[in-house]
């Protein structure tokens, strides 16, 4: 058994228990960095810090207190908050006490809150806000076990006429119910973690369906102490790095990030406010962050906008310097496979020079001028995009996993990652292809299964551990996973053929600079269709130049100059595909796609379902008088 092997085989049975090992190993070193608005509310955010020691005093007095409010071992504590500091010493508080964290998007409506509260039995709310406990207040008959509700911002902690006695409290008012508790038992924390099971419930994560009800993934601790191992094997991260945490923490993907740092050591600067993500990267200067493709996307949209909008000479330096970094990724990653050894031919390594200075160097500083690598996940990233910020020297190293696998099967092995592929399974994790292409996944990062849901467990989990990911995939000889689609989303025509919607919509988001989502339908239908979103700065901007800049987006999307831009990238898009994935008809959608209209996951993936039904008489359109076959 190699060391690493031994490692993971041997973890210990909760993250809590590692968290408690790393503010030991390491007290004062800073754990968490966070912003601070000035009073005033005018300049700059002031960035504070917690070094570990000063993180577990705050989350044990957080354990403390929920013990003393009576929860007790395996019951759920939900948190209602956006990516901040206080959720993950709130989560981690939760995991120390012996409780499990139900999370809850912030973003999620009212009566779904209510369903998430009720279906997982939760006793505890930690709410971020008045506007988080005004749903659970507007619902309350229908949570007769919620025995209390937290608030993180002391001033919106305000009893209401007609609340139980004690049933809102500030989180500052539990830390000091914590510190009590611990005055009388000093050990009563420790206690509670040295009592965890690695069977034991640690996390309820509600899948956001595009059908139905959503439902809850039950991950026992085992599953984030061995990705906290894992990650660690993976040599992606040291203790020196500094990640930049943006992400959902509701999210599966957001919380194994918490999981891998607590093993790793090193620090994160923590700030969910995505209009900030541009403002803060100079600032942090992270090494490491992870996202999600839509963020890569809106990048180099943005990019590629501006230096259109810079006239056309410096349109062309931007399209040539683009083909240059694709052509330097691909030929240098090449290489890399056939001879362990990152080369380019003379000429190419030239050319690349003097496009680094002209585009790539900006590119770089724009995420603060230290970024050694980025992870991507929860969706796939288009490959012409991913090689664009690889010869750039924003590596970009793809994962995979879902919410029933604790997020992190598949990433990227470091310097010999490939681009187009979810890299190498993490160690302990096994794969196989079934024989319609499914994957198949078995681990210790395997769900126990869904809550309540008995027969919905069956029809994923197998009883000998294998999981069925519903993605359709292609392992190479030597173990990297190319994932070609979601099983559902395959698109049949109705000649037969098949075709992955996600593929072309890809290819689609690296020809066009203004394309915000873009939705490929064809299934059953003799021909593709596509409805086509535009972002709102990309096309504005555009608009702005082109003699439209008096217009709302609303009639700038809806104008024949977009309309006849928009199909010259359509047109583009189909020179490089097979005839019948071509797109012969399109359509802009009259707004851009989003959470609140419940487009996209809080994790901004695509709804195909729910676009398709509110845009249907766009694709009705397209097809009236086609013969159907």
């Amino acid at each position: 058994m190699s060391d690493a092997q031994s490692l993971i085989e041997n973890r210990p049975p909760s993250v809590a228990t590692l968290f408690l090992e790393r503010v030991e190993a390491t007290p004062e070193r800073e754990a968490y960095r966070y912003p601070v608005p000035p009073a005033s509310g005018d300049g700059p955010d002031e960035w504070r810090s917690y070094n570990w020691s000063e993180a577990a005093e705050r989350v044990f007095r957080i354990a403390a207190g929920l013990i003393a409010l009576g929860v007790r071992s395996e019951e759920r504590v939900a948190l209602a908050s956006s990516t901040r500091v206080d959720w993950i010493l709130c989560d981690l508080g939760v995991l120390c006490a012996g409780a499990a964290t139900t999370t809850v998007y912030p973003s999620t409506k009212e009566e779904e809150t209510a369903y998430i509260l009720a279906d997982s039995d939760s006793r505890v709310l930690i709410a971020e806000d008045a506007s988080q406990l005004e749903k659970v207040r507007a619902r309350r008959a229908e949570l007769p076990d919620l025995a209390h509700v937290v608030v993180i911002e002391e001033a919106d902690a305000t009893p209401a006429e007609g609340d139980p006695d004690g049933w809102v409290l500030s989180l500052d008012e539990l830390i000091r119910r914590g510190a009590e508790r611990l005055k009388e038992k000093p050990e009563c924390v420790k206690e509670a973690v040295a009592a965890l099971r690695a069977d034991q419930l640690a996390t309820l994560i509600y899948t956001s369906g595009t059908t139905g009800r959503p439902k809850g993934v039950r991950l026992p601790h085992d599953c984030w102490s061995y990705m906290a191992k894992a990650i660690k094997q993976t040599s992606l991260v040291t203790e020196d790095d500094l990640q930049y945490l943006w992400l959902p923490l509701a999210h599966v993907f957001g919380k194994v990030l918490i999981a891998g740092q607590i093993e790793v050591g090193h620090s994160t600067a923590v700030d969910g406010r995505i209009d900030k993500i541009i403002e803060n990267l100079p600032v942090v200067r992270p090494t490491y962050m992870a996202a999600v493709p839509r963020i890569f996307e809106k990048v180099y949209n943005g990019v590629a906008a501006k230096a259109r909008d810079g006239g056309a000479a410096k349109y062309k330096i931007f399209l040539w310097a683009a083909g240059v970094a694709r052509e330097y990724a691909k030929v240098s990653q090449d290489n890399f496979r056939r001879t362990g050894v990152h080369s380019v031919p003379v000429g190419l390594r030239a050319k690349h020079a003097v496009a680094d200075k002209l585009v790539y160097a900006k590119l770089r500083e724009a995420f603060g001028g230290r970024l050694r690598a980025c992870v991507s996940g929860s969706a796939a990233l288009a490959p012409d995009i991913g090689y664009f910020f690889s010869g750039a020297g924003v590596h970009i190293l793809e994962g995979y996993g879902l919410t029933e696998t604790s997020a992190a099967s598949f990433v990227n092995p470091g310097e010999s990652y490939r681009t187009g592929t979810v890299g190498k399974p993490l160690p302990g994790t096994e794969v196989r292809i079934a024989e319609d292409g499914e994957i198949l996944l078995r681990g210790p990062g395997v769900m126990q299964g869904y809550h309540g849901l008995d027969e919905q467990t069956r029809e994923v989990l197998e009883d000998d551990g294998w999981f069925h990911t519903g993605d359709i995939g292609e392992l190479s000889d030597d173990g990297f996973l190319r994932i070609t689609d979601r099983k559902k989303d395959l698109i049949k025509t109705s000649g037969g053929k098949y075709i992955a919607p996600a593929e072309v919509e890809g290819q689609f988001k690296a020809v066009c600079p203004y394309v915000s989502n873009i939705v490929v339908h064809g299934a059953d239908r003799n021909f593709c269709t596509a409805l086509i979103a535009l972002d709102e700065p990309s096309i504005m901007n555009w608009a702005e130049e082109n003699g439209l800049g008096d217009q709302p987006y609303a009639k700038v999307v809806a104008s024949d100059q977009v309309r006849e831009l928009i199909d010259g990238h359509v047109k583009e898009l189909n020179e490089g595909l097979q005839r019948w994935q071509t797109i012969k008809k399109f359509r802009i959608l009259p707004r851009d796609l989003d959470v609140e209209h419940g487009d996209l996951t809080p994790s901004l993936k695509l709804k195909r379902p729910v676009v398709e039904r509110e845009f249907g008489y766009l694709l009705d359109d397209m097809y009236a008088g086609s013969r159907e076959a």
